[in-house]
């Protein structure tokens, strides 16, 4: 082997290796953007539930109100 091989053959491994370490890498670390967007969710997950909640103790009370006041007929006395 020449030198010209060898010293093409040492490139092409540092290439690989340098190739290989950047696949490697660990990405960095976003804990707290990833904790900021866990919250965010979180609150919109509450306001989601908050809302389903008031609509149905509204529906609750809709259908309270509708019973009290309907009449008392052959169809639907006890």
């Amino acid at each position: 082997m020449t030198s010209g091989t060898l010293r093409t053959i040492l490139i092409v491994g540092a290439a690989v290796a340098a190739v290989s370490v950047a696949a490697c890498k660990k990405p960095a670390d976003n804990t707290a953007d990833n904790a900021n967007t866990a919250a965010s969710d979180a609150n919109a997950a509450m306001a989601s539930a908050n809302s389903a909640d008031n609509s149905a103790m509204a529906a609750g009370n809709a259908a309270a109100n509708a019973s009290a006041t309907a009449p008392m007929n052959a169809t639907n006395a006890p």
